[in-house]
């Protein structure tokens, strides 16, 4: 045991240290990015696949060592056509710039006042509306796909869009850089097979676009008369105007109201300016 451990200090490297952090990093920023998808559950059973292939080569099962071992030489096309969305996901994280983030203007803070206003006067009336935050990732596509506002978010022009007689209301308000950027957009619907059966369409397109991208959903219920919060497939039911505001004044905190890389350092050397131009 002495002459291992002998062994392993000779030959270990600082780089070694490093090279394990990279690889323990990746796969907990990877577990981050999967848990509480469907990507877990059909991790899982790849799993309990490749635990079946190792016991039934111990215990020379040779059929289903044969019928697993075929299965695994297409391991990476199975992988790629099973996590297909998953993996569109993650690289769209990954090419997130972390160092140059952009901050949140004044009017994305005064959204959330506007946005949770007209969802609870919307939920009152039970009228059905679907408002879509853009986020880190881009929503070009489906903003093509809506008629072009280019508006300021307010709490009226949000509850006329989805008024019955209005000929956008069939569709999702989309929401960027603080803006209303269209309505009347359609969004892809999820992909979940064991989606509760009570949800319509609406609910459906929520999730749908929650799935695909890092967008917030804002979702009224006609039925139900309710305000939901969709993030990253799940929904959060039935929120009252202050709930609903400060979950989003918290999401929108933690990816948009942060000085970028280049503000930060604008301000400081502004401040230590400042100290020193005092001092004198």
């Amino acid at each position: 045991m002495t002459e291992v451990i002998r062994h392993l200090q000779a030959s270990f490297r600082l780089l070694d240290l490093v090279d394990i952090g990279i690889v323990a990093f990746l796969i907990y920023r990877t577990l981050l990015l999967i848990k509480g998808t469907r990507a877990m559950q059909m991790l899982t059973g790849l799993g309990i696949l490749a635990i079946g292939y190792f016991l039934s080569s111990t215990l020379e099962l040779f059929t289903t060592h044969w019928l697993l071992s075929h299965f695994f030489d297409y391991f990476v096309l199975i992988v790629i056509i099973l996590f297909e969305d998953d993996l569109r996901r993650a690289l769209t994280t990954v090419g997130k710039n972390p160092f140059f983030s952009s901050s949140a203007s004044e009017r994305e803070r005064l959204m959330v006042d506007e946005i949770a206003r007209a969802a609870t006067k919307l939920a009152g009336e039970r009228i059905g509306a679907l408002m879509v935050i853009e986020r880190e990732t881009g929503l070009k596509n489906f903003i093509e796909t809506g008629s072009k506002l280019e508006a300021q978010v307010k709490a009226e022009l949000l509850y006329s869009i989805f008024l019955t007689n209005s000929p956008i209301h069939d569709g999702a308000v989309i929401i960027t850089s603080g803006r209303i950027a269209a309505a009347g957009c359609f969004l892809p619907l999820t992909k979940d097979p064991n989606i509760d059966k009570r949800y319509g369409t609406r609910h459906r397109a929520a999730l749908g676009i929650t799935e695909d991208s890092d967008a917030i959903v804002i979702l009224v219920s006609e039925e139900a008369g309710e305000a939901h919060l969709v993030k990253n497939g799940r929904i959060i039911t039935n929120l009252n105007e202050a709930e609903l505001a400060q979950s989003l004044t918290a999401l929108l905190d933690l990816t948009r109201v942060r000085a970028s890389w280049a503000e930060k350092l604008r301000q400081t050397l502004v401040r230590r300016f400042s100290d020193r131009e005092g001092g004198r």
